[in-house]
Parts: structure tokens; sequence; C-alpha cells
């Protein structure tokens, strides 16, 4: 009896070792996705003038990040961030009704603020409709965030700055 103790001790504890070095085995993509995952949560923040709340939700058995973005009294957005080899994803599905898909280069530093540029878009009924054409994700600390779109219109390039806080 005492013997099923010991060995079931000692196999708990070489489990947690083996978790411990699977984690410390981590690219800087997914080291970098991690750092995106505390996002998990509620935020507050404006958008063009109108309250906003972002929730981030982890989905697909931890694979991927979704953010729910919710105007008031506009339609919601929702966007996806996965990580693909060495680099980050980020699908937006824009009330614009188009789906611009966005890419981190590759992940070479896991701290460094995430910038996505876009690959293509689908949706889209002309180049000159309005879409996102990327997104840099700022994490300031753990309460605070800055989402930086830029985006095409009719031939023009503009950019948006948004912040938000987090509410829980």
């Amino acid at each position: 009896m005492k013997w099923n103790v010991v060995f079931g001790s000692v196999g708990m504890a070489l489990v947690a070792m083996a978790s411990t070095a699977l984690a410390g085995d981590k690219t800087k993509s997914e080291q970098a996705f991690d750092r995106l995952t505390s996002l998990k949560g509620e935020w507050n923040g404006q958008i063009d003038g109108v309250n906003t709340t972002l929730i981030y939700t982890l989905t697909a058995n931890g694979s991927a990040l979704m953010e729910q973005c919710r105007p008031e009294k506009r339609p919601e957005m929702i966007t996806m961030f996965t990580v693909d080899h060495d680099h980050l994803l980020a699908t937006h599905y824009c009330s614009a009704r188009n789906q611009p898909q966005m890419e981190t280069p590759p992940i070479t530093d896991a701290q460094k603020p995430l910038a996505f540029s876009l690959v293509r878009v689908t949706g889209i009924k002309s180049p000159d409709d309005l879409h996102n054409t990327g997104l840099a994700m700022i994490q300031e600390g753990n309460d605070h965030l800055t989402q930086e779109w830029s985006y095409q219109h009719r031939g023009k390039i503009g950019k948006n700055i948004f912040h938000f806080t987090r509410v829980r």
C-alpha cells in the first residue's frame, strides 16, 4: 500500500515537471498568442464617439481568441486570432460585410506590440469598398489596450486609434 502512494506521488511529480518543460518549449508565436490571451474578459472604450465593449474569449480548445466588438446601437463585429507557425493570424468579420485576413511578420520578440497586415480580404465587391488593411494591438499593462486600425476606402488610406480599459 505504501508503495502505491510513493509511485503515485512520483508519477504526479513527473507529470508536473513534464508540463513545465513543455511550457518552456513554446515558440515565440505561441508565447505572443499567450500574451494576447491575457486580454480575456471585458473592456470598455469608444469607437468614433460611440461607447463600445470588447469581450475576449478563448475558444476552440485554447487555439483561438475571439474578440467581440459591441458598439452601442451598431452591428457587432468579431475578430479571431490564431497561431500559424511563426506568426499570428487575425480574421476580422466586419460590419461592412467583408472579412480582412491579416497576419504578423514572423514573431521574433513575443513582448513587442503585435502588428497585423492585410493578406487578403473576402466578401468585398470592389477594391474601392471600405475595408481594414491592418491592426496594431498595443497592450499597456494588464488594464489598458490600444488598437490602431488602418483602412482603405475609395483609394484613400486612413487610421483609427481606439483606447480600451479593462472592466473585468
